[in-house]
């Protein structure tokens, strides 16, 4: 591979920066954001989706419009019938669509009409609740939608009890620039400048050992660089792994000592220019209960200063210029662009995913 290359302008749904990954898990957020009885809208790829809790706390999604005359059924509200269950009923004209998506009642029918409820339905979505996250399936074909093959991500580490720390920002932005522009090791010098993490004077040379992982790649295990002065506040010898995973997943595992934290950061594609982003801190490390403000002072800093860059971005963004990568520092994100397109191939292919990624050490100033 050459030292810089450019891409070819977009010309595709999977081209950088256009289109979505298909038949595969997105992060959707906490359970703990819907309560039992809730219902909320949301967005997921462009798509309205109603996402709720029956009383009894089994989550659901479906899509938030009603076949009838297209009100948003997140604007109604759960009822229970006899023999119907817990349903959604719509605030227009009280259809009734349990949480598989299958109409249970429709109010306005007589007792010699006909037309049976049952054969109506609304999309319905998997969705599944795991270590306290909700994952949701986002089939390629609407109309005859495929189950899932595969389960979301668990992560290794202090999850399952409840996070210490959670931050959200809204990127304008596409997923792709949303996770090269989080996963760019060279940006933190200049976009990122404060006195507790590192500044553009702190630059130095640095070599990380890479390796393949389920649907991604990871930054191996390692002692944090020097000039990440943050660490210091673990106290004792830190050392951390850093996993991506697609479509949209990036997450931190530290240890220190019997100690450790695990960052995530989940990224929610709203439509095609906005993206969600969501960390969440766990840990059992005594310094989440001794400087919390000051930690999530921080976390909400660089997710600003992200959100900012990509603001400053979409200005050049705009006018569609072909874009240069470089080794070693765009590496991750050619490696991103590779397991889209293997993804895709695999899925059109119908055949097990080949992680492109192999075993390489990455060098860069920052």
């Amino acid at each position: 591979m050459s030292a810089a290359e450019s891409t070819a302008k977009p010309s595709d749904s999977q081209a950088f920066g256009r289109g979505f990954l298909r038949d595969i898990w997105y992060f959707l957020g906490l359970g703990s954001e819907i309560a039992p009885g809730a219902m909320e809208r949301r967005e997921v790829l462009g798509e309205p989706v109603l996402v709720g809790r029956t009383r009894a706390g089994q989550p659901y999604a479906m899509r938030d419009i009603c076949p009838h005359r297209a009100a948003p059924l997140s604007a109604g509200r759960m009822v229970e019938h006899p023999r119907e269950g817990e349903t959604v009923e719509c605030c227009y004209h009280g259809w009734r669509f349990r949480p598989d998506g299958v109409c249970a009642a429709i109010p306005s029918l007589t007792a010699d009409q006909e037309t049976d409820p049952s054969r109506i339905r609304v999309r319905s979505y998997p969705l599944v609740e795991s270590q306290g996250l909700l994952f949701i399936w986002m089939a390629a074909d609407a109309r005859n939608p495929s189950e899932p093959d595969h389960p979301p991500p668990v992560f290794d580490g202090v999850v399952g009890g409840a996070p210490k720390l959670i931050e959200r920002r809204l990127f304008q932005a596409h997923l792709d620039h949303a996770v090269v522009g989080l996963m760019d090791p060279a940006h933190g010098p200049y976009v990122h400048q404060q006195w507790w993490w590192r500044t553009s004077a702190s630059q130095h040379e640095k070599s990380k050992a890479f390796g393949p992982r389920e649907y991604g790649f990871a930054m191996e295990r390692h002692r944090p660089s020097s000039n990440s002065r943050a660490y210091r506040i673990l106290g004792g010898a830190p050392e951390t792994e850093i996993t991506f995973r697609l479509p949209g997943l990036r997450w931190e595992h530290i240890r220190v000592g019997q100690r450790q934290v695990l960052a995530l950061t989940g990224l929610t594609p709203l439509n095609d220019s906005q993206t969600r982003i969501t960390q969440i801190f766990w840990s059992d490390h005594p310094v989440f209960a001794l400087a919390k403000p000051f930690l999530k002072a921080g976390s909400r800093a660089f997710l600003k200063q992200d959100g900012d860059m990509v603001d400053l971005q979409n200005e050049g963004l705009k006018y569609d210029p072909s874009l240069i990568w470089i080794d070693d520092a765009d590496t991750q994100a050619k490696w991103y662009q590779q397991l889209k397109r293997e993804w895709t191939k695999a899925r059109a292919e119908a055949r097990a995913f080949n992680n492109p990624v192999k075993p390489r050490t990455l060098r860069w100033r920052s």
